[in-house]
């Protein structure tokens, strides 16, 4: 997949394009239906298919009091949109200037002189362009009077019940700690992504050696509680893992922010510093404070043995 950063570095001057928009966060179900039709749709007509996306999530720019959490970090996204299939992903950069662009003039710079797209495909309740004053019906005015056609697209329902797979449905399943159900819109499992930093290096301690994965500000995480989940490693291994969520009530009172600590079974090495994933496989419980290091450590001991059983580790013996 070309990844592009500009409408000017099209490449491919003589050729024409299918192409969608959106800021494509967790790139879920409902957003793999829409490519999976641009894609179809560029190979039938014998053309190129784009996605047309942006640097940041425009509400940081219009709206930064209250902007969403984000699902998936950047290159996070490129790498699902790339599983896609699709041939290109313009990355457009998102600031006040931008903000202000008229839905009209953004239409015609980025899917006539930029993709020089014969087909824009999105979904029904696409809007576009300063004060999302731009519509389906507006972009559809642009397609007759600049020579492409638009092909609005409904949303995927999650199941038979009928609720509508979001990006707004998937951050309020992580807040309630339902990762099954947020796995469901995906079409794949949670996934958080961080470097590994220092921490206070407390499980040592107690026999049970943690990961801090810091995330980055700004990351729709599961809500705080402990999980059994995969950790991958920079070199692609995976081992599973008990990862707790939170704020460590048994030892501070007040911590600023919840953090992301992952107990690897069966490892024993130095993480310090790369950059990792955990896929969030089944909630255990939730956090709680306990009234010393043994009912702490006691608990840990059945997390572990948990996890080692819903990840189908054999033979594993959490006492060791």
């Amino acid at each position: 997949m070309l990844v592009l950063d500009s409408v000017d570095s099209c490449p491919w001057p003589d050729d024409r394009a299918v192409v969608t928009i959106g800021v494509y966060d967790g790139v879920h179900r409902g957003h793999q239906e829409v490519i999976r039709r641009v894609v179809d749709t560029a190979r039938q007509r014998g053309v190129r298919s784009a996605v047309v996306t942006f640097d940041r999530h425009p509400a940081t720019v219009v709206r930064p009091e209250s902007a969403p959490a984000v699902i998936t970090g950047r290159r996070h996204r490129l790498e699902l949109l790339e599983a896609t299939g699709v041939d290109a992903t313009l990355v457009l950069p998102f600031d006040a200037a931008a903000s202000t662009e008229d839905a009209r003039s953004f239409a015609r710079r980025v899917f006539v002189d930029g993709l020089q797209a014969i087909c824009v495909i999105v979904g029904s309740d696409f809007h576009f362009g300063r004060g999302r004053e731009g519509d389906v019906t507006l972009l559809s005015e642009v397609g007759q009077e600049s020579g492409f056609e638009v092909e609005p697209v409904d949303l995927v329902p999650r199941h038979a019940g009928g609720a509508v797979i979001s990006s707004t449905a998937i951050r309020a399943a992580l807040a309630d700690g339902d990762i099954a159900r947020a796995a469901e819109m995906l079409g794949r499992p949670a996934e958080l992504r961080g470097r590994v930093i220092d921490g206070d290096r407390r499980g040592r301690t107690i026999g049970v050696p943690t990961a801090n994965v810091d995330t980055g500000p700004g990351m729709a995480m599961p809500s705080d509680g402990v999980y059994a989940a995969e950790f991958v490693r920079a070199d692609g291994s995976v081992y599973p893992a008990v990862v707790n969520i939170g704020r460590r009530p048994t030892f501070y009172a007040a911590a600023e922010r919840s953090l992301v600590e992952a107990h690897l079974l069966g490892f024993d090495g130095d993480l310090y510093g790369e950059e990792v994933a955990v896929r969030f496989v089944e909630r255990l419980r939730d956090e709680q404070r306990f009234d010393g290091l043994d009912s702490l450590v006691a608990q840990l001991r059945r997390d572990i043995s948990r996890a080692a059983e819903v990840l189908g580790v054999v033979g594993f013996d959490a006492e060791s």
